[in-house]
């Protein structure tokens, strides 16, 4: 999950940010969190400000991609005892791309279609809740600055260089990848390049209660995109270890970052900056 997280503290934090309970997903190594870490800050989007269209276009894409990781996720709760050969069989695994292990048995043909199933599988509730939150908060302002088949390419691309990146980082794993989050990194560095000035009104939980915030895009997807990085870098070396897959997040950003130009619809985008008087 891309939840914005500025430290990690027991196990159950862990599922907060998309990793499965060891009987969901048992094919998966789930691992203890540090003990010393402790939980500072968790904040949710619900919102991005500043940026509403006003011609209320519907973002079918968004709305489509979220319907679809749904869907296969009701069919992996359908697996029961098969659900580790299916997620091992349509999961990433870095070592089968680098020639280090054996293509897993039932491993669609060619392998490499695991590049894009891969993006549609979720290892748990929260895993799959918090991906699609972002990618509805975000999501659906890029589709409409770039266009319903632009974005899907867009999406589509950040996801591959997501995958690329946490092959390369990960070369000799067998550890299964899977989940959106990769390609949701990239619609999240588009948002911030086409509306860095903009707003996003998130939920930070302070005990029992929450706090309804709003903070700058470039805070708040500039401070994730930094702990996606020192976290990657600090756990570059543990290749055999289950966890969160930073690296693929820096991918799919970096990719973002490279393409959003290219996809952006400069019309559309300086339409919505005028409405809402932002800057270009």
């Amino acid at each position: 999950m891309l939840g914005l997280l500025f430290a990690r503290g027991s196990n159950s934090l862990y599922r907060l940010i998309g990793l499965a309970p060891a009987d969901l997903l048992r094919g998966v190594r789930v691992p203890e969190a540090p003990a010393h870490v402790q939980t500072v800050v968790l904040m949710i989007p619900y919102s991005a400000d500043d940026v509403d269209d006003p011609t209320r276009a519907f973002p079918a894409v968004t709305i489509g991609l979220i319907v679809v990781n749904f869907l296969v996720f009701f069919y992996e709760l359908a697996q029961g005892d098969q659900l580790d050969k299916f997620i091992n069989a349509f999961s990433l695994v870095p070592c089968e791309y680098t020639n280090q292990c054996s293509v897993y048995a039932g491993t669609p043909t060619p392998f490499w279609l695991t590049l894009f199933s891969s993006m549609f599988l979720h290892a748990g509730w929260d895993h799959i809740l918090g991906n699609m939150l972002f990618l509805f908060v975000f999501g659906i302002h890029v589709e409409r600055s770039m266009g319903a088949v632009r974005y899907l390419l867009f999406y589509f691309i950040c996801g591959m260089g997501a995958n690329a990146l946490e092959i390369l980082t990960s070369l000799g794993s067998n550890v299964p990848g899977l989940g959106a989050s990769g390609a949701i990194s990239g619609v999240l560095a588009g948002y911030l390049l086409m509306y860095p000035s903009s707003h996003i009104k998130t939920l930070i939980p302070l005990g029992f209660l929450l706090w309804a915030a709003r903070v700058p895009a470039w805070v708040f997807i500039g401070l994730w995109f930094v702990l996606q990085l020192v976290e990657g870098l600090t756990t570059v070396s543990d290749v055999t270890g289950g966890g969160v897959a930073y690296f693929a997040h820096v991918g799919g950003f970096v990719t973002g970052l490279a393409l959003v130009r290219l996809f952006a619809q400069s019309d559309r985008v300086d339409r919505l900056r005028a409405y809402h008087h932002q800057p270009v």
